[in-house]
């Protein structure tokens, strides 16, 4: 995303132009490469599938014949859809024998991603997991449409259906998210709010001024995919939600290093133990209150963040 795929794409292009000058094609995909990677990540929800679905775009990218593309743009949106298309469905297959909860792979993000035209609230750990609930064709048409508003005939050619079937799956799709989506914009303060009673709480065991902001139907996920030890069912209710706490943020702090981020476009707190990214917490909040706390363990999930973190120090 903003910095890091800022970088990443400086390094596609020497690697595709082999140290020497770019041809067309390469200097078209690498122009294009953070919206196609953006694009790959909502659909997928996994930077790691993202990457692959990039990889994927580019062979097939790199065998077209430029002077029969009209909108390179676009065609490389169709594409780099498809191909997460395909992937979103065996994803759905894998995830049903998952052990735990499935969250999004979390993304370390600039402290100005609100200005990346590319990326929107619907990065975030609470929206990815509403996009969860739609079908493959559904979430793609919501991604395209929505998210970076594209026209439904653009749409059409890359989900294969006519204007007047993406329309109504379009509308569906708004809708049913619409529903379940975060409930209003979030203040700067409420976050900072939020993550300084998170560590107050780790640091010097006031779990009271945690609690205080804790909503009554607060829901606490767990993904440790069956490696890391982590809660297998949602923890919901405040004072289930906040006994956990208790249980876990002092012995987690006192272990390790704890430390605020900037995670897919909105504050969160990593927990580190020996340099190595141990826990990553995102929260949800609504009307002042956290609603949905969700802690990433499974280490396949914290690769790309530990690379990401490696190469900013």
């Amino acid at each position: 995303m903003k910095s890091e795929h800022s970088e990443r794409t400086q390094d596609t292009a020497g690697q595709l132009a082999g140290g020497g000058r770019t041809d067309p094609a390469t200097e078209a995909f690498v122009a294009h490469r953070n919206l196609l990677f953006t694009v790959a990540y909502e659909m997928l929800g996994s930077a790691a599938d993202a990457e692959d679905v990039l990889q994927e775009t580019w062979l097939r990218w790199a065998g077209v014949d430029l002077d029969t593309v009209r909108d390179q743009r676009a065609y490389l949106v169709r594409i780099t859809t498809r191909q997460a298309l395909s992937r979103l469905r065996t994803l759905g297959r894998r995830k049903e024998s998952y052990v735990g909860p499935w969250l999004p792979e979390p993304l370390l993000t600039a402290p100005d991603v609100a200005d990346d035209v590319e990326l929107a609230d619907s990065v975030s750990i609470a929206m990815l997991l509403v996009m969860e609930t739609l079908t493959p064709t559904e979430r793609a048409v919501f991604v395209l449409r929505e998210v970076f508003d594209l026209g439904y005939d653009e749409i059409a050619e890359a989900v294969d259906k006519s204007p007047a079937a993406v329309r109504q799956v379009a509308h569906r799709a708004r809708a049913h998210v619409a529903a379940r989506r975060p409930r209003g914009i979030v203040s700067p303060a409420e976050t900072r709010e939020a993550l300084d009673a998170f560590q107050r709480a780790a640091a010097t065991g006031d779990l009271q001024s945690l609690l205080d902001i804790l909503a009554p139907d607060v829901v606490f996920l767990g993904d440790g995919g069956g490696i890391k030890q982590a809660v297998l069912r949602p923890v919901v209710g405040a004072d289930k939600v906040g006994r956990l706490l208790a249980a876990g943020l002092g012995r987690i702090a006192a272990m390790g290093a704890l430390r605020p981020a900037q995670v897919n476009g909105y504050p969160a707190l990593i927990f580190q133990l020996d340099d190595e990214i141990d826990t990553v917490v995102a929260v949800r909040i609504d009307d002042g209150l956290i609603t949905g706390l969700y802690a990433v363990r499974n280490p396949e999930k914290l690769s790309h963040m530990q690379r990401e973190t490696a190469l900013r120090r």
